[in-house]
């Protein structure tokens, strides 16, 4: 286990965000919580990655030396600390996880300096290998965020948080507003790079295509409350849940 979630609630005045909501992320293991705009995945996403406390519940994380954590019970700084190493955060708008004024190679090599990195070469090497590893032109490392497309920026992002070699990744809608081209080959990587690097991995999307291409498992949401949750393929193809077959069936009506 390398995330477990008990019983979180989240509350805004008389609405409910999240109620009760519980579940366990394996090392290795890709998690989709999927649900229409409202349905609270999203302040999820915050509270299980310690950017939204919630109201009550327990959000615990399996440390690489110190076995489980309270995530809430860490100070301000160690959980900074977490957020820089073992996780990584990739947006839905890939401008709120940039550094838009600076170039694509420090963008990604600002996390290891945060960790104690001040080799220059080291620094822009590590950051050329990413560059190409998320199949960006390493030619383009100087440039800043600003001249690259929406999909390039997502790209960018994706290598900034990855740097670190996190063990656990949070996504809110990585593919959102992307030209569908632009998307799948995205998801693409994504794919692979959880697999070839054997990520945990979070990701919020209303889009169950996203989900059964990336995810193992699925969480479906509905007015902050889990309804249904298995394996994505079973769940996809089986749903038991009237508003997962809703969901279900909305996609596959022609």
């Amino acid at each position: 286990m390398i995330l477990r979630a008990s019983r979180l609630t989240k509350r805004y005045g008389a609405r409910v965000a999240v109620e009760d909501i519980s579940f366990e992320l394996y090392p290795g293991e890709v998690l989709a919580v999927v649900g229409e705009s409202g349905s609270g995945k999203t302040t999820l996403l915050n509270c299980i990655s310690g950017r939204l406390k919630p109201d009550s519940g327990t959000v615990e994380f399996t440390t690489r030396h110190e076995g489980a954590k309270d995530l809430f019970s860490l100070s301000e700084a160690e959980r900074r600390l977490l957020a820089r190493t073992d996780w990584g955060y990739v947006h839905q708008s890939p401008e709120l996880g940039l550094r838009m004024e600076v170039s694509a190679g420090a963008n990604v090599g600002e996390r290891l300096m945060a960790l104690g990195e001040r080799h220059y070469g080291r620094l822009r090497g590590t950051a050329a290998e990413w560059l190409a590893r998320v199949e960006m032109d390493v030619q383009r490392i100087d440039e800043t965020p600003e001249s690259f497309s929406g999909g390039m920026r997502q790209r960018l992002q994706i290598a900034r948080n990855l740097v670190t070699q996190p063990r656990l990744v949070f996504m809110d809608e990585p593919t959102s507003g992307l030209d569908v081209s632009v998307q799948a080959r995205l998801l693409d990587l994504v794919r692979s790079l959880t697999r070839e690097l054997d990520l945990a991995a979070v990701i919020v999307t209303h889009d169950l295509a996203v989900a059964r291409l990336l995810a193992d498992r699925m969480l479906v949401m509905k007015g902050g409350r889990v309804v249904e949750q298995g394996l994505t393929d079973r769940l996809l193809d089986d749903p038991q849940h009237p508003y997962t077959q809703l969901l279900v069936s909305s996609v596959l009506q022609p």
